[in-house]
């Protein structure tokens, strides 16, 4: 497990570098909604990106920092090497959002393109940057990008407004973000009594599995409009113990459960979130979540405006 020191450390390290995002009340649904799509790269993965990259040795950094990414850990880990001048190279699948492989470009890293999906890339990452010597930074597999993303739940819990005890609600791919939440609200402050509750896309369940003591290699694979989320789970993983450990139910939702919580939190609040971010409001929205008060927390923001528009207008019946 990780040490809860790290959380701590990574809030302080990264502090410069991210944003305080916004946390607003739902009186509807009696839930609040962590928006880390106003996050610095528009989506919660700069914690533990930033975190990383600022704790490894110069000539680790120099060697060259190689991942694989849906999108969001790429910008994440772009961002993070300019920081500190060093080459970041991402590997991505040939069928990656093309506005996030754009936005990890504009950040100055090198796109490695990969036929097939997010398991592909990260397998082609990992061969690479074991062959060439460089310094391979997981997007979930690394005890201090999980240490980053946790510290999403170090700022919930500072906030004034928020009740003692929570349902927390998180989407979940590789388990960093789901991870990093569950090691701090499960350890501190032990007055209060969090529930915690990954979700998942019914197309891409390989965490679900994982979590009830299923073999992942059974999963079959389905289109997913919540990219971010999709792909098998590397091997022996840091984050598979961790999130058996510490979280309490493991949901799926539909694609169009996914785009109608997108709707809800466009038409009510006007935040654009990209599908992966929904699913956790979606949960809710189905009545699948019924704990209250609980916490939503929307990864991120990073979809291309015309397509967002077009999810939306799926939802509106026609006049």
């Amino acid at each position: 497990m990780i040490p809860y020191l790290w959380f701590e450390q990574a809030a302080e390290r990264i502090s410069d570098h991210i944003q305080v995002t916004p946390l607003e009340y739902d009186q509807e649904n009696d839930i609040y909604l962590k928006w880390e799509n106003q996050q610095v790269t528009g989506s919660f993965k700069a914690r533990g990106a930033i975190n990383k990259i600022l704790t490894l040795q110069p000539w680790e950094r120099d060697l060259g920092i190689v991942t694989a990414s849906a999108g969001n850990h790429g910008k994440g880990l772009a961002l993070a090497g300019r920081l500190v001048d060093a080459p970041v190279t991402v590997f991505v699948s040939e069928d990656a959002a093309p506005v996030k492989v754009e936005a990890i470009r504009i950040l100055g890293a090198e796109i490695r393109f990969v036929p097939g999906g997010y398991g592909e890339a990260e397998q082609a990452g990992l061969e690479y940057s074991r062959n060439k010597g460089k310094t391979w930074v997981s997007a979930y597999n690394d005890g201090q990008v999980i240490a980053g993303q946790g510290t999403l739940a170090l700022e919930v819990l500072a906030a004034p407004i928020l009740q003692n005890n929570l349902t927390w609600i998180v989407p979940c791919g590789g388990g960093g973000l789901l991870a990093g939440i569950g090691a701090v609200v499960k350890t501190k402050p032990a007055s209060q009594h969090h529930n915690l509750v990954g979700v998942q896309s019914e197309a891409s369940p390989y965490m679900f599995e994982l979590f009830n003591h299923r073999p992942q290699e059974g999963v079959r694979e389905l289109p997913s409009l919540a990219d971010g989320l999709a792909g098998p789970v590397e091997h022996n993983s840091l984050t598979i113990p961790i999130v058996r450990h510490h979280v309490d139910e493991m949901l799926l939702v539909s694609e169009a459960e996914i785009i109608q919580a997108m709707a809800y939190a466009w038409t009510r609040f006007e935040e654009r979130i990209e599908p992966s971010a929904a699913v956790a409001l979606a949960a809710v929205l189905t009545g699948n979540v019924s704990e209250r008060p609980a916490l939503v927390v929307i990864t991120g923001g990073n979809i291309d405006i015309n397509q967002h528009r077009k999810l939306i207008q799926m939802t509106v019946p026609p006049g």
